[in-house]
């Protein structure tokens, strides 16, 4: 990417990290698109400054004749449409050449989850390996049970959860003041399980063969770069967990258990609305796509309960 390009796309990040309090993987995730359309207008002669309309139309020509789902190519066009509106209200270009652009129709994605019996199956092997192992590996096994148990009673983002301070344990033990998406912070509660796990993972080393957990700032803390253990390394051990549960590890990731939390809250009765404060949307229309829950609860309600259901022996009239 040419250098001028740079110099556009890091004033562009700065902004939005700045004025909208960007998270990094947000940020990250902006600069890779920005970076790899940058490159493509470099391969036609073209700039973020001299770019027009027909030069965004055969980029996502291309991305489409690549075989890009239409959620990545619909999340590319929308970090193009913020990075052109920002440069034409910084004055770098004249005219907008992302005005008019509509992103690709995503239809409606269920999202991945598990049953309440899969997830059972998960927590019981953590809790076996907590039992099987010493030392160090007992650590992680303490360490990983309490992640677990965290993620599927909180419902937490996995981001949210490893970069959780000590701090969060101070006040009131039942409830989580969690900091998530944009600075915004929410109360989640932790159930006596999650506290539980949590509680001896923290103690390790009282009677046992290891050292006490070092005090760091970091409540799951790592010896990696970040201080704190990664999302990636969490997401591996759930998969290996998942193993051992006898389930398809392509099946679990720390995303799926946050799906799971809101579909069986919602599959027991909880609203909507509370589900959104739950799980930190902004806006009710993210929790939406739980709504194939609600509507499962529904027909399940009208075929058991509605007098015109079908009783068994009675060949009554079934509800279309």
């Amino acid at each position: 990417m040419r250098a001028d390009q740079r110099v556009h796309l890091g004033a562009f990040l700065e902004m939005i990290a700045a004025e909208r309090g960007a998270a990094d993987n947000t940020l990250q995730a902006y600069q890779r698109d920005l970076e790899h359309f940058g490159n493509f207008l470099v391969g036609r002669r073209k700039s973020f400054v001299t770019a027009e309309a027909s030069d965004i139309s055969a980029y996502l020509r291309e991305l489409s004749e690549a075989g890009m789902a239409p959620a990545s190519r619909a999340r590319r066009l929308s970090a193009i449409r913020q990075l052109f509106k920002f440069l034409s209200a910084e004055g770098a270009v004249a005219e907008d050449p992302a005005l008019g652009f509509s992103g690709p129709r995503k239809g409606r994605a269920i999202p991945k989850t598990l049953s309440v019996g899969e997830v059972d199956r998960l927590i019981e092997a953590a809790r076996r390996r907590t039992q099987s192992t010493k030392g160090r590996d007992r650590v992680r096994a303490l360490r990983l049970h309490a992640l677990i148990e965290m993620l599927y009673a909180t419902g937490m983002r996995v981001s949210e959860l490893v970069t959780l301070p000590r701090s969060v344990l101070a006040g009131d033990g039942r409830v989580l003041t969690i900091k998530g998406k944009g600075g915004r912070e929410r109360l989640v509660p932790l159930n006596q399980a999650a506290r539980a796990a949590l509680d001896n993972y923290l103690n390790v080393g009282d009677g046992d063969d290891v050292a006490p957990m070092v005090m760091t700032k970091w409540l799951f803390a790592s010896r990696g770069v970040e201080g704190h253990l990664t999302r990636q390394r969490l997401a591996q051990e759930l998969k290996d967990l998942a193993l051992e549960a006898g389930i398809d590890p392509e099946r679990v990731s720390p995303h799926v258990l946050r799906h799971a939390f809101a579909s069986h809250l919602l599959d027991r009765g909880a609203d909507l609305r509370s589900v959104q404060q739950l799980l930190g949307h902004a806006d009710i229309s993210t929790t939406q796509i739980y709504t194939h829950v609600l509507e499962e609860r529904l027909k399940k309600l009208v075929f058991e309960h509605h007098p015109l259901a079908a009783k068994k022996g009675t060949g009554g009239t079934k509800v279309p």
